[in-house]
């Protein structure tokens, strides 16, 4: 294997020839160094790429690492991590009382860590392969040493889950039955460890839904990702053969570990972990694809590490915000971080499944978030293969300003593979058209069987969720698919694929609002023509709302921009169909405060459930309202008087306060929400913040950060671009950012003056405004 000191004279050639690259040196400052070891899995670093990723850290003397891969989703839902490593070198050059530094390197997207005790000196690189699903562990040292490779995994036998532990596989929240955690497959083949988790195709929490929702007749007709689902791989190293095995605890987990060494000390050692996912009839067939995935990753060996690099490199020079002053200033502590965030959500770029909000691929061991979670490294809270749509837009909209199209499709095929089961639902229930997504679901298209209820009444409609935070919550899926439309408007990249998975939304809303009006009288729409938007939900908030405004504004917006897309996408009728689909949407309901005039969460609700700000969602995501719109003022007197707008303010988890004030120009207050959602978080990775209202890393808390920063810097209505519409003139910043039509924009503000603009394409200058104040 080529050394690591090979490997560093390669990456510095990449970047003495890449000029665009050269233009970046902030990148490098906003890496971040430790100098010391860490004392557990809760001060670890994340690593990884393509769609795997790593905690890292160094305890004890020993380099550990958690693996995740994105959609290794057990029988139960739960996400499972692919266990763990632990690496010991003898002589150790990390063991007490060495020089010590490990640095996360975003530039190229690896981890560095380099150790030191007299003549004994490591120098260890950790990385995931962009291309090929294959974690790399680099270790060249100057005196020959053994290395020690232990392969950890916790999962070695059937158990019952306890109550509280039920949350990690949230479905069975609560639920009324037993629910067993099953045991992986783990044991030498030649000189590598093999491990694996294939789902049981009798205890699929799959079918328990399907069963407790009453679908069995139509379930022929549904989309089953769970039968024959296989994940695990190989762990290998050069010279390495098998030493045994034993057996352990860490925190409160006990594992068996499964060790490989090298045959004879050596002053360079590569430890490979291959990841292989796939639904097969037969474990043989999951085996025989786990061959050829790795047939392919040998023959691409010499390549893969500039190819890695290269990739990252591309995707920081694709868009980026640097903020300047001292590095102990907040102001560049949340430019810093929102670097480091983006990086973790590059690491799930072209994952199987959307990035999870509640952790991503980086949680870790949970009693550290909370420690009444004394549970396995494979818990959080809100459940693995359980997707929260709320939750799950704030992870995805900061895509399209960072131009990150090729990640954003991962959101968007999770639900054009759920399409058949949300249609099946409507049909079923209803006897009705159009896709019924609800605000919480399996990965599998159906509610979670927690939410729907297991003390549901007989009377009760069989297709709502019997639930008193989420009953008529279903409107969120406009918002992706809102997300849709502005990708193709900002890349021009072709959504044809995804253009039923739109229509057949909007189709719903149209006929089951029909068909509930028609059960309650004989007029299918009100005295004005419109739908009644009966019941109804505006977030999770307002509930039994009569005319919610998030359904109002996704619906108005979602329609109104799907007849503006180019002639291609839509036949002559479903564009008519869409123009009196348009015309029968209820326009949006205002109230007065204190003398204002407000934007209405609703016509009417009968409670308040939740803290969430629904009466500002025209402002975003839906953009009805705001900078060099008609009704601004309205939207400001809703900030600034709406009493609950007021109560709930807060930048903690998924708030989007700074959201709507960059959106609404309130310059002072974006900059505070902004600033606290992005300062430094309580753990000693600044990015990991959390528990929020969720969990940690709370990747919320990452994204609504990210976006109110991007909005800050750059708003667009149409073609007229509005360049630092709430940003202080006091931050320095130098920023790229993409905007609609395929333009980018980048600029270097400096002691309040616009030292440069660099629009592309040229002519697009013209529609920027610069409103620096």
């Amino acid at each position: 294997m080529k050394t690591i000191f090979r490997y560093i004279i390669i990456t510095a050639a990449i970047l003495h020839t890449s000029p665009s690259f050269a233009q970046l040196p902030e990148l490098d400052n906003h890496n971040i160094t430790w100098n010391s070891q860490s004392r557990n899995a809760a001060e670890s670093m994340p690593c990884g790429g393509g769609d795997i990723g790593l905690n890292v850290w160094m305890e004890n003397g020993e380099l550990l690492c958690y693996l995740s891969r994105s959609g290794t989703f057990d029988e139960n839902s739960t996400f499972l991590k692919q266990g763990r490593l632990r690496i010991k070198l003898m002589p150790n050059p990390f063991e007490a009382g060495t020089q010590f530094r490990q640095t996360l390197h975003l530039r190229e997207g690896y981890i560095a860590i380099t150790g030191s005790k007299g003549k004994q000196q490591a120098q260890i690189r950790v990385w995931v392969d962009v291309h090929h699903p294959v974690v790399h562990v680099d270790v060249n040292t100057r005196q020959p040493v053994t290395a020690t490779v232990h392969y950890e995994n916790w999962r070695t036998g059937d158990r019952v889950m306890s109550k509280m532990e039920l949350l990690a596989c949230s479905g069975y929240k609560g639920a009324p039955v037993a629910v067993t955690a099953y045991h992986d497959e783990v044991t030498f083949d030649d000189r590598k460890v093999l491990f694996y988790h294939r789902n049981r195709n009798d205890a699929l929490i799959f079918d328990f839904t399907v069963q407790q929702q009453g679908l069995d007749s139509v379930k022929a007709q549904l989309w089953n990702p769970q039968q024959g689902l296989t994940f695990g791989g190989f762990v290998w190293g050069s010279d390495m053969q098998p030493a045994g095995t034993d057996t352990g605890r860490y925190i409160n987990t006990a594992y068996t570990s499964w060790q490989l060494q090298s045959i004879r000390p050596s002053k360079s050692h590569h430890i490979n972990v291959l990841l292989h996912t796939a639904q097969t009839s037969t474990q043989e067939a999951w085996y025989k694809g786990l061959q050829e995935q790795l047939r392919i990753a040998s023959v691409a060996e010499k390549t893969t590490f500039q190819q890695t690099t290269a990739w990252w490199q591309q995707y920081w020079n694709r868009s980026y915000i640097f903020m300047g002053g001292d590095t102990a200033n907040a102001v560049w502590q949340a430019g810093r971080n929102y670097q480091l965030f983006r990086y973790m959500l590059g690491c799930n770029a072209y994952g199987a499944y959307p990035t999870k909000f509640n952790g991503g691929l980086f949680t870790y061991d949970p009693v550290f978030v909370n420690e009444k979670f004394p549970f396995t490294p494979d818990h959080r809270n809100w459940g693995g293969g359980t997707f929260t749509a709320q939750n799950q837009r704030l992870l995805y909209w900061p895509m399209l300003k960072s131009g990150d199209f090729d990640m954003m499709t991962a959101q968007f095929d999770f639900y054009l593979r759920a399409l058949k089961n949300a249609t099946t639902r409507s049909q079923f229930y209803w006897g009705h058209n159009g896709a019924c997504f609800t605000e919480q679901m399996e990965y599998f298209g159906l509610p979670a069987a927690s939410e729907y209820g297991w003390k549901r009444p007989s009377w009760f409609d069989k297709g709502v969720e019997y639930n008193n935070w989420l009953e008529y919550e279903w409107d969120t899926v406009l918002e992706f698919c809102l997300m849709i439309l502005d990708m193709e408007r900002f890349s021009g990249k072709d959504i044809s694929r995804y253009i039923p998975l739109i229509e057949s939304c909007l189709t719903f809303f149209d006929e089951h609002y029909q068909y509930l009006a028609r059960l309650r009288g004989s007029k299918a729409l009100d005295g004005n023509g419109h739908l009644v938007l009966y019941p109804g939900s505006a977030a999770e908030t307002y509930k039994m709302t009569y005319n919610s405004a998030t359904t109002i504004s996704g619906l108005s917006t979602v329609t109104s921009r799907m007849l503006e897309l180019p002639g291609k996408y839509l036949s002559d009728s479903t564009r008519t169909q869409l123009q009196l689909f348009r015309q029968r949407i209820p326009l949006l309901s205002y109230r007065n405060v204190n003398g204002y005039t407000t934007i209405a969460p609703a016509q009417s609700w009968e409670r308040i459930n939740n803290q969430e700000t629904p009466q500002l969602y025209p402002v975003f995501p839906y953009g009805i309202y705001g900078i060099g719109k008609p009704g601004l003022d309205t939207a400001i007197n809703t900030w600034l008087y709406d009493t609950t707008a007021v109560k709930h303010r807060s930048a903690v988890g998924w708030k989007q306060d700074n959201i709507f004030c960059a959106r609404l120009g309130l310059t002072d207050s974006a900059a505070y929400y902004t600033i606290e959602k992005l300062k430094n978080a309580s753990t000693r990775f600044p990015a990991f913040w959390g528990p929020g209202f969720d969990w940690t890393p709370d990747h919320n808390q990452g994204g609504s950060g990210m976006i109110g920063l991007q909005e800050m810097l750059l708003q667009n209505d149409g073609k007229h671009l509005y360049l630092f519409p709430a940003w202080p003139a006091a931050w320095d910043v130098h920023f790229k950012l993409h905007a609609p039509y395929n333009t980018t924009v980048e600029g270097v503000l400096k002691n309040g003056k616009l030292l440069s603009l660099k629009v592309f394409p040229e002519e697009r200058k013209k529609d920027v405004q610069v409103m620096l104040r």
